[in-house]
């Protein structure tokens, strides 16, 4: 099957992990994706002793499942972190003329409404907060406010299309701001399936490893297949850290 029919497959048991049971990675995802498929290739040939452990074919072959499950949550999580990267840049390079626009109708405003102290008073309403959600939602109000009091700004010679930009600023920046929060908002979807995904693999591979030791535990051979390379690896350049494998595997 492709990652997207495993990923489909295998979504109901995704979403029946609780949430305290939810582990995220501690190594870079397709570092562990690869590992996962090398185990799977390294255990097939030890069917039988694994057994012996508990570890049945079926389990075996629902590895590769679960690391294509894995591999495409991980897919959709990195388009959605992409997406919010992307949308944050956007952010950045457009929202100062969008807070210019704000100040410059607060300042139209404030002296074509200059007699009217009811509307000096709504305008007083309108700045009354600080933050971008809040800016977007000034620009919204403003141009509300200048449609339903033409006469004052027409005499200033203000120019009334000002108004449609705003409220059409006000739209764009509006879902620009929701899709750059997306990847710093705790409790964002994609990541949540993501690491929902990544600990139904851990769950499986953490199994097989374990067996794996348990059964070939005089035979170093065999037992190399059973532990993660990237922790030998890393554990070698820092030796005085404590090996991870075991509670990280």
């Amino acid at each position: 099957m492709s990652n997207s029919e495993d990923f489909n497959a295998l979504i109901d048991a995704i979403n029946a992990i609780p949430e305290d049971q939810i582990r995220i990675p501690a190594i870079p995802v397709n570092v562990y994706l690869q590992e996962a498929e090398d185990l799977y290739h390294w255990c097939k040939d030890d069917a039988a002793e694994l057994a012996k452990g508990g570890i049945t074919a079926e389990m075996i072959e629902e590895l590769p499942v679960r690391t294509g499950a894995c591999r495409e949550a991980q897919s959709l999580w990195f388009k959605d972190h992409y997406t919010s990267k992307e949308a944050k840049k956007l952010w950045d390079e457009q929202s100062p003329a969008a807070y210019d626009l704000r100040d410059q109708l607060l300042h139209d405003f404030r002296f074509a409404f200059r007699n009217d102290t009811q509307l000096l008073g709504r305008i007083a309403e309108i700045t009354d907060g600080t933050g971008h959600a809040d800016m977007i939602q000034d620009l919204n109000d403003l141009a509300v406010l200048g449609r339903e009091n033409p006469n004052p700004l027409a005499a200033i010679n203000f120019d009334i299309t000002m108004l449609d930009t705003a409220a059409q600023t006000a739209d764009s920046m509006a879902e620009l701001l929701a899709q750059s929060n997306g990847d710093q908002q705790e409790g964002n979807p994609a990541k949540i399936i993501r690491d929902r995904a990544y600990t139904h693999l851990k769950q499986l591979v953490d199994d097989i490893r374990a067996c794996g030791k348990y059964v070939f535990w005089k035979k170093p051979e065999k037992l190399v297949g059973y532990s993660s390379h990237y922790y030998r690896v890393n554990n070698r350049k820092i030796s005085s850290v404590p090996s991870e494998e075991s509670s990280a595997e």
